[in-house]
């Protein structure tokens, strides 16, 4: 377990200590529940109260923080202590990563495949032939890796991960457990006789730098050339990806999301969770999608924001969503008209 004093982790993420800088710090905790050893952080004003009453030794605060009386506590005053508490926890993620290195067994790594520095192969991992790999991957137990893959510099493949033949993964990329990467493409082809024929999948998946895929995601290759995620997209769990989807850089996709086949998704792009795709289609930059949306036809309107099925614009559907609750109330107006029509009618 790696250890820190107060400055040295005011070193880390750039802030000044107000306190007794040596005093040291061995795991994370939040700051309800720290105790003495931990370090926690502040940056939601409604947990205000608990920087008088939390055990914790070390919490990283806001610059702006005017405290209201005395505490025990050191403090380490930052810009924006979420961004700096995030920080933290990915260097410390990092040291403790570069103190993993060597091969579990049993483990198989085929003689002409190529491990570069600091690597790690977990227990019960399989490596196949011509597999290259770059410095400081950490490849945990139950991981597959089929031929011909090519993995850069700074990758996790957590336990059960499995990554098919022929497919490419940049630098500082992080795939969760049970994620699946190059699986076959679902095509295909009717037949005559009301059967289908299965079209080969004969592509692969190119995932780019700074991506993160969640557990139990799957991203699956294509039929002809590539399934690409460009570079800085965050994928949540349970997420599907079809053949030849191309995802642009810095898009978010929340759980539960499926993209069909062939569409093309733009750069920037948010979307909820359990909303929907379908294939051959094409979204503009900077587009959100709301939660459960499903989107049926092109998106061509940059930064422009979609809900519901079929997706539309978000402010008309929530307009139109008023007046769909409206109706009862609408239809009861409607016959009472009718019936003093009628009543009018009637006495001329």
């Amino acid at each position: 377990m790696l250890e820190f004093n107060a400055q040295q982790v005011a070193m880390m993420i750039q802030g000044k200590v107000e306190g007794d800088a040596t005093i040291a710090v061995k795991q994370f905790g939040k700051i309800e529940e720290a105790t003495q050893g931990q370090i926690s952080f502040l940056a939601n004003p409604k947990y205000e109260d608990f920087l008088y009453t939390t055990k914790a030794s070390i919490i990283i605060v806001n610059d702006s923080l005017v405290l209201k009386t005395l505490i025990s506590a050191t403090l380490i005053r930052v810009p924006d202590a979420y961004a700096a508490f995030a920080t933290l926890l990915t260097k410390y993620q990092e040291l403790k990563a570069a103190t993993l290195v060597g091969i579990q067994t049993p483990s198989f790594i085929a003689t002409t495949a190529k491990l570069g520095a600091q690597h790690f192969v977990g227990a019960f991992s399989h490596i196949g032939e011509n597999v290259v790999l770059g410095e400081n991957v950490k490849i945990f137990p139950n991981v597959f890796i089929g031929e011909h893959v090519k993995i850069g510099n700074n990758v996790t493949l957590n336990p059960g991960v499995v990554v098919y033949s022929d497919c490419i993964i940049g630098n500082n990329v992080t795939i969760h457990s049970g994620a699946i990467i190059g699986s076959d493409g679902f095509g295909f082809a009717p037949k005559t006789d009301g059967s289908y024929q299965k079209v080969p999948q004969l592509g692969n998946v190119i995932i780019e730098d700074h991506v993160e895929i969640g557990a139990n995601a799957t991203i699956d290759r294509a039929t002809i050339g590539s399934t690409i995620i460009r570079k800085g997209v965050k994928l949540d769990n349970l997420v599907q990806i079809a053949h030849n989807v191309e995802i642009g850089e810095n898009t978010v996709i929340a759980a539960q999301t499926g993209i069909s086949g062939s569409t093309k998704v733009g750069k920037g792009i948010m979307m909820g969770g359990q909303s929907g795709i379908a294939g051959h289609l094409s979204v503009a930059d900077g587009v959100k999608i709301a939660g459960r949306s499903g989107v049926t036809k092109n998106i061509k309107t940059a930064n422009s924001t979609v809900t519901g099925y079929p997706a539309g614009d978000h402010n008309a559907t929530l307009r139109a969503q008023v007046h769909l609750r409206n109706l009862p109330a609408l239809d009861k107006r409607v016959k009472e008209l009718e019936i003093l029509v009628q009543q009018l009618t009637q006495k001329g």
